[in-house]
């Protein structure tokens, strides 16, 4: 294989400031998060983020998370920040995106059209030091092909994006491995639009009472990313199991993702996953991948507790089985 995207060590300065550079042209630089990879361009320049839409193959309604190095520099993308999304604040960097009410700086190609623009900061050192020296928010959602599993490596990035993106920063693996929690605050009581890698009971600490989204809501469900399209889907067919059905289901052309033990004779292949949860999310995108391997048909998933980061686990595993 050629590589035709420039890939250099995200604990570089050196490197830092020429990615940031490139940034700052327009170009498209793919750099570690402590959730996933993400696809970063200028969030304030149309043309730039447009290049995302098109490398990622991602439909233009879904609106882009927009990462920045500081709180103030959330507020100077809104029209206004309620109480409750100042008080969520403290829980940054760390993997929790703000919806806010816009502010016109923020360009429509940014937000998908809406009123409402999505913002957080990001708890890695390599992407701070990028926001830092580039001077611009980034919009940046993962850097993969739209409806692949997340890359959480360097190498995840450049499967899929090798040769549409200009720069990858390589920081190694992403210590969460989901993507953000994303909770509406413009709303009364805070929403959460979609359960990540900051698990319910954080906010809650914070803010009191939060409300979940529940069934099918077009308005709130268009204010999040990946909510109304297929997402985190390998190649391969996701079954989803309770745990301890995947043993029955062997066959050469069958994976299976467990938190047991391979049982004796099983036919296929099968991949124990971390029994920590904060283990099972990190490695949950890298095992999708590895086990969709060309003579695999069919993934079989043993199911976890939806508890804590279970309820964000889950709702990956569901999402990679829709067809």
């Amino acid at each position: 294989m050629t590589v035709k995207t420039a890939m250099w060590p995200a604990d570089d300065p050196a490197a830092v400031a020429r990615a940031a550079e490139v940034l700052r042209r327009g170009g498209l630089v793919a750099f570690p998060t402590e959730t996933v990879y993400g696809l970063g361009a200028d969030a304030l320049d149309a043309a730039a983020v447009g290049r995302i839409f098109a490398a990622k193959g991602r439909p233009a309604d879904n609106p882009l998370i927009v990462h920045v190095a500081a709180p103030e520099q959330a507020r100077a993308l809104a029209r206004s920040v309620p109480p409750a999304a100042e008080q969520l604040m403290s829980l940054w960097p760390g993997p929790l995106t703000l919806v806010l009410p816009r502010a016109e700086v923020v360009p429509d190609a940014t937000t998908a059209g809406q009123d409402t623009v999505a913002v957080r900061i990001p708890g890695h050192p390599a992407a701070l030091a990028l926001l830092r020296a580039c001077g611009r928010p980034l919009a940046a959602p993962s850097a993969n092909r739209s409806g692949r599993p997340s890359p959480t490596t360097a190498q995840h990035v450049l499967a899929d994006l090798d040769g549409v993106v200009d720069v990858i920063l390589d920081g190694g693996a992403c210590a969460v491995g989901l993507e953000s929690t994303v909770v509406d605050a413009t709303r009364p009581v805070p929403m959460v639009l979609r359960v990540g890698g900051l698990p319910v009971e954080a906010l809650r600490t914070v803010v009191g009472a939060i409300d979940m989204l529940s069934g099918q809501d077009p308005q709130a469900m268009s204010r999040s990313p990946g909510l109304r399209h297929r997402h985190y889907a390998p190649r391969a067919r996701v079954v989803l199991v309770a745990p301890g059905e995947a043993a029955a289901m062997g066959g050469p052309a069958v994976a299976v993702m467990s938190q047991q033990p391979r049982p004796p004779g099983f036919v296929g292949r099968w991949q124990v996953m971390p029994s920590a949860l904060e283990g099972y999310a990190q490695a949950l995108f890298a095992a999708l991948r590895e086990l969709d391997a060309p003579e695999v048909e069919t993934i079989v998933v043993e199911t976890v507790p939806e508890v804590g980061l279970g309820r964000a686990i889950a709702d990956r595993l569901r999402r990679a089985a829709e067809r």
